[in-house]
């Protein structure tokens, strides 16, 4: 039936919980390599996520001159790495760069190569393609950058003519870490003081590690500022586990009755643990311990108690905080009894896909009482679930959400184009299996997980 595509088939569980250590932070990990790259010196990276939205990254790197050594492997990939850096001038690139599905790559790179004296383009793939680029062309353009798109409606790809830069004060219309991120990292190329204003907090890395790169910011309530002029000083860094890809499992273990779950050296920086707030006020056991601070980020282990979930309001000041995080909330809310409203969530439009029309259409295909809105959703919870066929929409959180939210479903859930998951957790399945296992036998206790790669896609 699946025969040309990669598919997840996945059958309610007995049971779900144990131990698991998610892969390295998909943020931190574009972050780790980009700074170390115009760094001077080498740089040990160890936790990196080598996920095809992360190595779109290295290779971009790659391509502008910077030598990366590949140190050690786990079984997903190249997670220790030696960044040679160059300083903060680069090499021209010989051809395009390609930075594939990732978003984070483009606009981040955009501003490193706003401050280089040379020209330089950016392409993706189909989706990427179709995502706003405008909201970083035109700070960068206010700063002296030649910089302009090609795509239609403002998207990529992106032509850049770097040097010249000049410090700005710029008010960001919408709440976005990867546009901050690239003014600040501009800023460093440009003439005085660039400083940024968010209408909302937003997740802090780049700042953290700009810190533990020797590199000073300043901060006034919602603006962040940087001087020009700063060398980044190079260190070694550990990646912490990535919380939103913790995010699945954190929500299956509070949905299911009885469940014990442990996620180990997972981030737990206070601008992105909106997730463990959301699961708190729905009514979860969920507890964590900072055990370590690397580079500046939180990183420890969580803890969950499954239960039965209650309907809240989610809006405002938390919303960027888990923006990433909203499908699988979503997933909860439909489980949860009583009502959740989801606002302010206008971001989910312009992801990887729709997330907000992606959510509702699969959610109602599988039963669920919702109303899509403008700016998210209204989820009326506590409908059994209907397994179901179901679309990825070639989006990997979508992909994920839905694997769990099979866990619940009656029947046999079948999400399509899941091939999109290696774009930011290599391992799923296999976690996914393993967590929904019995720890006995297996011939005692059949695993209630199938997942499927037909071998006539197996090149992906």
């Amino acid at each position: 039936m699946h025969s040309k595509n990669n598919i997840i088939r996945v059958k309610k569980a007995k049971r779900f919980g144990g131990e698991v250590s998610v892969p390295g932070d998909k943020s931190i990990s574009h972050r780790a390599v980009i700074l170390a790259s115009i760094s001077n010196g080498r740089c040990r990276i160890d936790g990196f996520l080598p996920s095809e939205d992360c190595l779109s990254t290295l290779g971009a790197m790659r391509a502008l001159g910077v030598q990366i050594d590949v140190l050690g492997e786990n079984d997903f990939g190249s997670d220790e790495l030696m960044i040679h850096g160059r300083g903060l001038n680069l090499t021209e690139p010989k051809s395009d760069i390609d930075c594939g599905n990732s978003g984070t790559t483009m606009r981040l790179l955009s501003g490193i190569l706003a401050g280089q004296q040379f020209s330089s383009r950016l392409i993706g793939d189909e989706s990427l393609s179709t995502r706003p680029m405008e909201r970083i062309v035109s700070p960068l353009g206010a700063m002296g950058c030649k910089i302009s798109t090609e795509g239609e409606n403002g998207c990529a790809p992106l032509s850049i003519n770097g040097g010249g830069l000049k410090g700005i004060n710029y008010e960001m219309p919408v709440p976005s870490a990867q546009v901050k991120s690239a003014l600040l990292l501009a800023g460093l190329y440009a003439e005085g003081r660039t400083s940024v204003v968010e209408p909302l907090r937003t997740r802090d890395h780049t700042e953290k590690m700009l810190d533990f790169f020797q590199v000073r910011t300043d901060r006034n309530d919602n603006e962040i500022g940087i001087e020009s002029g700063q060398m980044l000083e190079s260190r070694d860094f550990v990646v912490p586990g990535d919380i939103s890809s913790a995010a699945f499992w954190l929500v299956a273990a509070s949905s299911f009755p009885n469940s014990q779950l442990m996620v180990k050296n997972v981030g737990l920086n206070p601008t992105r643990n909106g997730i463990l707030k959301i699961l708190v006020r729905m009514g979860a056991y969920v507890s964590e311990s900072v055990e370590t601070n690397s580079g500046g980020e939180e990183t420890g282990n969580v803890t969950v108690q499954g239960g039965k979930l209650k309907g809240i309001e989610i809006s405002g000041d938390i919303v960027p905080n888990i923006i990433d995080e909203i499908p699988i909330i979503a997933v909860a809310a439909a489980l949860a009894d009583g009502k959740t409203i989801i606002k302010d969530a206008a971001e989910l439009r312009v992801k990887e896909s729709d997330r907000i029309s992606a959510v509702a259409e699969n959610l109602s295909k599988m039963g669920a009482d919702l109303q899509e809105t403008s700016d998210g959703m209204v989820i009326n919870g506590g409908n059994q679930l209907q397994g179901t066929e179901l679309k990825s929409f070639g989006d990997h959180r979508i992909a994920m959400a839905f694997a769990v939210a099979g866990l619940f479903a009656s029947g046999q859930t079948i999400i399509t184009d899941a091939e999109c998951v290696s774009i930011s957790y290599p391992n799923f399945e296999e976690h996914l299996i393993r967590m929904t296992s019995a720890t006995s036998k297996a011939s005692e206790h059949p695993i209630p997980v199938i997942t499927s790669f037909p071998e006539s896609n197996s090149s992906n």
